[in-house]
């Protein structure tokens, strides 16, 4: 299927490696030009170049990186110093960690929000202007799926990723905004094989007594399909999301987990 979007120029944060990776690659396979951040430089240069050499003298994207903490005023001021205008926006900030909320004081909850609602909605106040004044719009933010069904341990998380929910919820619903050609919606991820995963399964091995293969297993067999997701299914989705077939689709919350969430709706 020819997604209709070879050309465009697509913003993709948290890059370098993981989701974020796998909606740079999916973009630029299909022939979007892409504009990758990511906090680590050497990562990210490597990945940028992996991702051209798959595209050359194929799809003719363009790949561009920035090295920058995008959650930061400085770090966005370096993405836009590079490229203003953007078709496609894919906001991805890692999350933050684990804890107890007795643990948690003001800072932590400000620095949980300031990357994991405030720097997603200063992404979309700083672009979706001119996909309005071009009448094409693709704004993909990639929470969790604690959004769905939230997780204890994971309170700065669940309360600052449904803070965004509930702003994006809104703005797609602006019939100023729908009307032009630009959807906003949220990709919620369950597990997927990434090196984030697999950090969190170290920790609960060490923290069980079992091995690593063990809890991997265990986790595995608590998902119907019985596996993880992959960076490149998950990139595939998105760049659905990104396509001109899903004009009608905005607003929504999209859980990918393999059947995990067990609700109806």
């Amino acid at each position: 299927m020819d997604l209709g979007i070879k050309g465009k120029w697509a913003l993709v944060g948290g890059a370098s490696k993981g989701l974020g990776r796998g909606c740079a690659e999916a973009l630029a396979g299909e022939g979007v030009n892409v504009l990758m951040v990511a906090r680590g430089a050497e990562a990210l240069a490597q990945a940028a170049a992996e991702i051209r050499a798959a595209c050359a003298g194929g799809t003719g994207a363009e790949v561009q990186f920035v090295a920058a903490d995008i959650t930061t005023p400085e770090g966005r001021a370096a993405v836009f110093a590079v490229r203003r205008d953007f078709d496609i926006v894919v906001t991805n900030a890692g999350g933050p960690p684990p804890g107890s909320f007795r643990d948690w004081d003001r800072e932590a909850w400000i620095k949980a929000i300031d990357a994991n609602m405030l720097t997603p909605i200063e992404l979309i106040k700083a672009t979706i202007d001119g996909m309005l004044a071009r009448g094409f719009g693709r704004i993909v933010n990639i929470t969790s799926s604690a959004v769905k069904a939230p997780i204890d341990i994971l309170g700065l998380s669940n309360g600052a990723r449904s803070g965004l929910t509930g702003f994006v919820a809104g703005l797609a619903r602006n019939s100023e905004i729908a009307a032009k050609g630009v959807t906003l919606n949220n990709l919620l991820p369950g597990k997927f094989d990434t090196d984030r995963l697999k950090g969190t399964m170290v920790g609960a091995a060490q923290k069980s007594g079992q091995s690593v293969d063990d809890v991997r297993a265990a986790q595995q067999k608590q998902i119907p399909a019985q596996r993880f997701g992959t960076p490149a299914e998950f990139g595939a989705i998105c760049a659905f999301l990104c396509s001109q077939q899903a004009a009608y689709l905005t607003g929504q919350n999209i859980l990918l987990d393999g059947g995990a969430y067990p609700g109806t709706f």
